[in-house]
């Protein structure tokens, strides 16, 4: 086991309440419970002495007697059962081939529970198959002490006021160790032993006793709800295998009793390695939950999208923000707005990155692009769905009269500065979308509006970010106001229709963020030398910002770049096809892992690029 591999090195497997990284060596170190936002019970990732960790790896013998065990070469595969969230991890042995397959099984997802399950198999499939397993939990992110009590093959960890049940199969025997416990077992060609750990309230009864035919009904649900899930995809385009796995990743990180996707499966990951920019993103922003909706409607998934309508509906209810705002600019996924950001100074950091933060203190600032990117999820859903009743629409109505008079304002911005608050063109914009958006909605559904005033308000954004947000030095649009700086969120620009794609002040823009944010096809956000963000170090280039300039050379014409740009950028997916938020400068992922807003801007491209170059060929 490598401490601290890679970030890139996992892959996903969840329930849709929660969810747990698998690395492509076999240890689980990642995995909280109840919720993807519970205090951890594995995070050897954060702090590898200190976070705990589930670990089914390969045991080799030594080949000779003058070597010490472990010295044999050993050969690591990982791979995702075809359109499903089942993992699979090989090891490559001088000894044999053994396989550890990884799933979470998916029973009833929208009703809240407390017992969630992670299975793991093994499997000899040439050879002889040896195993050592580990399952050592660190409760509340390793802060909380635990008792063990052995029940025949059934282990069972005491935490406060959490319990987790170890179940072996097959020819698996529980050692002791300490409070911890581990085995290993050798498998033959066609054999099969299996660990089923469940995790529920200290008060909650034991798992019933589980066989291998049990097992099999477990793998093969799971098999088919994936299956049939995905299914209902209607895109047939040319990167069918990425764009199923982008979706599925998505729906991984949707909570789903109230259809709140979160941001990321984790929390803490770097920006930097060894830098401060470590963010808990195990919540929902109202901006990228928003900008799923078109992602997962666009692809058949109307039920996703409506889903998260509703869980934005009712924040609208709840009749506004502990800030005083209407909305927050995120939640947890059950609707609380409370993420007080803590800083949890006992663990070590991936790599020495510190500090470890979990919360986010960033909930609290003002970021009004929000409501743009709220509206516009209403009014994507409108399409596809029955209108929202009338009183979801007296308070849509409410908010954009709101928005006529505080649209003006400056704040943090998308990208959640620390270094005060400023007019932001992208913040304008959205304010512009959700003008625009709700004047549309109300004319196409004979709603009561105050319509020339949202004119009035719609028409001055616009005439103030031609004036102020457009640099005619640069020739482009800018980050700010009376400013030189170039922001790659601005990218949104054509695809929310503020401007039609081939318009020469867009292409200008596109061609100056190609001279100064693009490197090799990789986009970074903006350039935090010539715009301080409150902040210490560096970052990677901003994958979300990376799909959505293919988005925009395809809108563009420019079809040849864009092609190549995605193609490019698909060579930067793991070992699975999972993004994190950044890619370093080596090529490295960086940043919470996977990220939803990665993938569904890489769904957007796709469909994009798809939709371009067919018109393209048709024309000849």
């Amino acid at each position: 086991m490598r401490p601290y591999p890679p970030i890139a090195e996992h892959g996903l497997i969840g329930d849709l309440q929660t969810c747990a990284l698998v690395s492509s060596e076999g240890v689980l170190n990642w995995f909280c419970s109840p919720r993807f936002d519970s205090p951890s019970i594995f995070a050897s990732l954060l702090d590898d002495s200190r976070g705990g960790y589930f670990a089914i790896t390969a045991d080799v013998l030594p080949v000779s007697d003058d070597e010490p065990p472990g010295t044999a070469e050993v050969v690591n595969q990982q791979l995702y059962m075809a359109d499903t969230a089942v993992l699979m991890t090989r090891f490559l042995t001088p000894e044999g081939v053994g396989e550890v397959i990884d799933f979470m099984p998916v029973r009833d997802p929208h009703t809240v529970t407390d017992r969630h399950q992670v299975v793991r198999v093994m499997r000899g499939v040439r050879g002889t198959a040896r195993f050592s397993l580990e399952c050592r939990p660190r409760f509340d992110y390793g802060r909380a002490p635990h008792d063990l009590t052995f029940d025949g093959a059934t282990a069972r960890f005491d935490g406060p006021g959490i319990t987790a049940y170890l179940q072996a199969l097959g020819p698996v025997v529980l050692e002791a160790d300490d409070t911890d416990v581990w085995a290993s077992v050798a498998l033959a060609e066609g054999e099969r032993a299996a660990v089923v750990l469940t995790v529920c309230d200290a008060d909650g009864a034991a798992p019933p006793e589980v066989n291998v035919r049990d097992m099999v009904e477990e793998f093969n649900s799971v098999r088919d709800f994936w299956h049939d899930w995905i299914g209902h995809c209607t895109y047939r385009g040319r990167w069918q295998q990425m764009v199923n796995r982008s979706a599925i990743t998505i729906k991984l990180m949707t909570y789903a009793p109230t259809g709140a996707p979160i941001a990321a499966a984790t929390m803490g990951l770097p920006e930097q390695e060894g830098g401060e920019r470590n963010w808990d993103y195990r919540y929902t922003w109202v901006r990228d939950a928003s900008l799923s909706v078109r992602a997962m409607r666009d692809l058949g998934f109307t039920d996703e999208a409506n889903a998260f309508r509703d869980w934005l509906l009712r924040r609208l209810k709840d009749g506004g923000a502990p800030n005083g705002e209407p909305l927050q600019i995120m939640y947890r996924v059950d609707g609380d707005p409370y993420l007080t950001e803590e800083v949890l100074d006992h663990m070590e950091g991936w790599r020495g990155s510190v500090p470890v933060r979990s919360g986010n203190g960033a909930a609290d600032q003002l970021q009004m692009d929000i409501y743009g990117e709220a509206i516009y999820a209403l009014a994507q859903t409108g399409q596809v769905s029955n209108v929202i009743g009338y009183d979801d629409w007296q308070r849509c109505a409410a908010l954009l009269d709101w928005l006529c008079v505080n649209w003006d304002r400056p704040d943090e911005g998308i990208w959640e500065t620390r270094g005060g608050q400023k007019d932001f063109t992208y913040s304008r914009l959205m304010c512009w979308v959700a003008l625009d958006r709700g004047i549309r909605q109300a004319t196409a559904t004979a709603r009561p509006a105050d319509l020339t005033r949202w004119t009035a308000a719609r028409d001055a954004i616009l005439e103030q970010i031609m004036t102020l947000g457009w640099s005619e030095k640069r020739h482009a649009f800018v980050q700010e106001y009376d400013s030189t700086v170039l922001d790659a969120s601005l990218l949104l620009m054509p695809m929310v229709g503020f401007i039609a794609p081939r318009d020469p002040r867009w292409l200008s823009t596109l061609d100056a963020m190609d001279s100064e944010l693009v490197s090799d096809s990789l986009v970074y956000r903006y350039d935090p030398e010539a715009s301080p963000d409150g902040l210490e170090g560096s970052e990677g280039t901003f994958s979300l910002c990376s799909f959505l300039y293919v988005y925009a050379l395809a809108r563009a014409g420019r079809l040849h770049q864009a092609r190549y740009s995605f193609d490019k950028m698909l060579t930067y997916a793991n070992h699975v096809g999972l993004f994190g938020e950044e890619v370093g400068l080596t090529g490295e992922q960086l940043g919470n892992f996977p990220q939803a807003f990665t993938h569904l801007a890489l769904i957007t491209a796709a469909l994009a690029l798809d939709t371009e170059l067919d018109q393209a060929a048709s024309a000849g």
